[in-house]
């Protein structure tokens, strides 16, 4: 297996990603059937439930085997990152219970951008992505991550306007949605499509549910066709944010 180069972007079949410790069974063995391992997350005792198993609250893939992570994640996850090659790094941001101190690592990544609120970025992140030459974009939304799902260098889909508006500025094609209040995300009123959605492969996307069950379902479906990405739905049920699919490995 070979660690993923562009984070977020894989070039060929997923073999390895971590989710929501707490995945259901249908995606679960969903992904089984496609031969992806997955990571499960354990707590995060630092952050709200909603979240406290979200990968990307805790963790930021930079690149290849390169990770950031909170203080506090899991030490038997790390240890098992580590044990699989990756170089854990730990941030030096203690996450909270309280927005935007939740979201200090939730960094919306596309190639060589990257939007956040910068005003709460992990430091250690931060100079860890400016080292990798990635350009710091600063929007209002700390959860940039979750709000956005990424289907290659230049096209996502995204609710959050102010992210919308920053890649179109910077050539980053943008599907502009309305918060889609049927993605379950038990604890809050509904979940972000970013969060429940990532690459599998190199042209496949793949959802936590059915596109179908989304009020947008159509649109975004039209949204994929058009720029060559193929729709893999992980159940027929309603869509789960899942603290997004997070490609580490491939084949």
């Amino acid at each position: 297996m070979n660690f993923i180069r562009n984070p977020n972007i894989p070039d060929r079949k997923v073999t390895l990603a971590m989710v929501d410790g707490r995945i259901s069974s249908d995606p679960e063995d969903a992904f089984k059937r496609l031969n992806i391992e997955i990571l499960k997350t354990s707590r995060h005792t630092d952050v709200y439930d909603a979240v406290a198993y979200h990968p990307d609250i805790a963790f930021h893939h930079i690149s290849y085997n390169k990770i950031i992570y909170a203080p506090g994640t899991d030490q038997l996850l790390v240890d098992n990152l580590k044990q699989r090659g990756f170089v854990m790094i730990e941030g030096t941001t203690r996450l909270s219970c309280s927005y935007p101190q939740s979201a200090a690592y939730n960094v919306a990544r596309i190639g060589n951008i990257a939007f956040h609120n910068l005003n709460i970025t992990d430091p250690v992140l931060k100079k860890a992505l400016e080292e990798e030459g990635v350009r710091m974009v600063h929007v209002r939304q700390g959860y940039s991550r979750c709000s956005t799902s990424i289907l290659n260098e230049n096209s996502i889909i995204t609710s959050d306007k102010g992210i919308a508006e920053a890649a179109l500025k910077n050539g980053i094609n943008v599907l502009l949605i309305e918060p889609q209040r049927n993605i379950v995300l038990p604890g809050l009123d509904y979940g972000f499509l970013g969060g429940s959605s990532g690459l599998i492969d190199k042209n496949t996307w793949a959802i936590a549910g059915n596109l179908e069950r989304l009020e947008a379902g159509r649109q975004i479906a039209e949204y994929l066709n058009k720029a060559g990405v193929k729709l893999v739905n992980l159940s027929d049920d309603y869509v789960m944010d899942i603290g997004t699919i997070v490609p580490l490995m491939t084949e």
